[in-house]
Parts: structure tokens; sequence; C-alpha cells
């Protein structure tokens, strides 16, 4: 299965649906499974901001047990859209959708970048112990 690494919070938020998009500086072509891998690293600085507290703690996170190197959920990639303008609260792109709100902030929507869409987030019952990589990864059950 194709896999993407992301720092927490992003990728609990993500997962959680906080965040419709993940915004990239890459582009892919790739369409199809795609499962969410939570790489090692946490954003402490991000985790203290008192917006991402609130956002995490509506569906009982607090930063201290969110996952890390583990596969938390799979799901359908569907779309990788360009940024095309940002106006510091939203952005819009290429397809002429908007983004703002929790969407906005949530991402990096640098006009040059890409939004990421997703459908059919589901969320594992068990997560999958795994090393993260860069870029979109295989993962292999031994």
């Amino acid at each position: 299965m194709k896999v993407l690494s992301m720092i927490q919070p992003w990728a609990s938020l993500f997962v959680l649906r906080e965040a419709k998009f993940e915004t990239r500086t890459w582009r892919t072509k790739y369409r199809g499974p795609l499962a969410i891998h939570t790489s090692k690293k946490i954003d402490k600085a991000v985790c203290n901001h008192i917006a991402i507290q609130k956002l995490l703690g509506k569906h009982g996170y607090i930063k201290e047990d969110l996952p890390t190197g583990k596969i938390i959920a799979v799901c359908q990639l569907v779309n990788c859209l360009k940024v095309i303008e940002n106006n510091q609260t939203w952005a819009v792109l290429e397809d002429g959708r908007i983004v703002s709100g929790n969407d906005y902030f949530l991402g990096d929507y640098r006009v040059g970048g890409f939004a990421w869409e997703v459908e059919d987030m589901k969320k594992l019952e068990e997560y999958i112990p795994a090393k993260g990589h860069l870029g979109i990864w295989e993962y292999k059950d031994k």
C-alpha cells in the first residue's frame, strides 16, 4: 500500500477531518488508496497553540497521547490541486475552490504549493508500527 508520513499533530488533525486537504510543496500524479503514517516527530510548538489544543481536545486527544511511528488511517487520494492565490486568510486552488477557516489555518497554502484531497478516511482500529520515509512510500506487510 502507498503511504504518506506526516508530522504530529498535523497527521491526527487530518485523519480526524479537521483539515480537508494535506498541503505539500510537491505534486503527485498518484491517485488511489493511501495510508496515513505518523512520523516519530511531534511539532511541539504547534501542539502548544491553544487553537490546536482545542481541536485535538474535541476528539479526546492531548499532545502527550498523539500516536507516533504508526500507520493510523487509510483513505483514497482523489486530487492534487495547485494553490494559485493566497490572501493571508484564504487561498484559491486551481479548480477555483476557495480554502478558508480551519482548512486554511491547518495548511500551508503558499502560491505554487499543492493541496492533496482525500475521501473515505478510515481511522484504523489497531495502528500499525512502521518506519516512515519521505515522499509517498510503499508499505510491505512482513
